[in-house]
């Protein structure tokens, strides 16, 4: 199964109370491709660099059987770069310094070999883009998944919303989530967003408080792996995105009891993620590492009456 991703590739400077790091390389699409791939070996990505970024990066890339034909490359022009700096309970961050360079005017645009892909992953990017990808596809794919924020809610509502209305699984955080329903609670948003937006299955991300996945058919938590440390939440996110639409194009199977493996999965990656800085984690970890976190995870949930 082939899976598309169109997002940000880029470099990222990070502090938190723990450390802090020069320029990494980050971006939605990065992570969301890295994951993907210890699942499918039939990826795609979409995105935008300048000619600063490393060609050992790009070539990490086809190594892991990610087709970089859609990474446009800008010479005389600068990557995306974000640099932000996390509280002391690394929930919520400040950005300290956000320079667009080559992403200030990216327009994706898909190889031909790229526009019957089955599952298509679309970024935290512009609405406008996002949809603009979803136009460019030969046939529709299986499943596209969709990632947002608020800032997009603030900026660009009705475009947003139009996206919405094209894609099959929606993945926020739970403030996001308030906001884009207009409801306090988690269920009534779900309700509302499921039924009145067209999404059928949303995903909540609650940080180091796990994940709910709401669905027609029913809902489902998966909490977040307990770690003694964590070093870096940027990717999070990306990270759990890659792993839930990663396993769901290697199973082949939508159904909501599948799903809930997906969330597990998509939970035990972004546990890894959050280990070290960047990608650097992601780029080490191996089946068996998986295999493991997994076991644990199960161990975590498993009870009895």
């Amino acid at each position: 199964m082939s899976l598309l991703a169109v997002g940000t590739v880029a470099f990222d400077a990070i502090e938190t109370p723990l450390d802090k790091t020069d320029k990494v390389i980050g971006g939605s699409a990065t992570y969301i491709c890295l994951t993907a791939a210890n699942f499918i070996d039939d990826l795609k990505l979409v995105s935008v660099v300048g000619d600063d970024f490393p060609n050992e990066m790009i070539q990490e890339f086809n190594n892991r059987n990610i087709d970089t034909q859609g990474l446009q490359i800008k010479e005389g022009e600068k990557s995306f770069f974000w640099s932000g700096r996390y509280h002391d309970d690394m929930n919520g961050r400040d950005t300290l310094v956000t320079e667009l360079n080559v992403l200030a005017d990216f327009c994706p645009i898909l190889p031909e070999s790229y526009k019957n892909a089955k599952y298509l992953m679309l970024g935290n990017i512009d609405p406008n883009l996002q949809l603009s990808v979803i136009e460019q596809m030969d046939s529709r794919p299986e499943i596209i998944m969709l990632d947002t924020m608020n800032f997009w809610m603030d900026i660009t509502w009705d475009k947003l919303i139009e996206v919405i209305g094209k894609i099959d699984i929606l993945t926020i955080n739970d403030e996001e989530a308030k906001q884009l329903s207009k409801e306090h609670s988690l269920k009534k948003a779900a309700n509302k967003i499921i039924h009145e937006m067209g999404v059928k299955t949303l995903i909540i991300k609650k940080g180091e408080h796990g994940a709910l996945l709401f669905h027609a058919d029913g809902m489902f938590f998966a909490p977040a792996m307990p770690l003694e440390v964590v070093y870096d939440p940027t990717g999070a996110g990306d990270t759990f995105a890659g792993g839930f639409l990663g396993y769901l194009a290697k199973t082949g199977d939508h159904s909501f009891e599948n799903m809930k493996g997906a969330l597990v999965y998509g939970s035990a990656l972004a546990s890894f993620c959050v280990e070290k800085f960047g990608p650097e984690q992601l780029l080490a970890i191996n089946e068996s590492d998986i295999n493991n976190r997994i076991q644990k995870f199960v161990e975590l949930m498993e009870f009895s009456l």
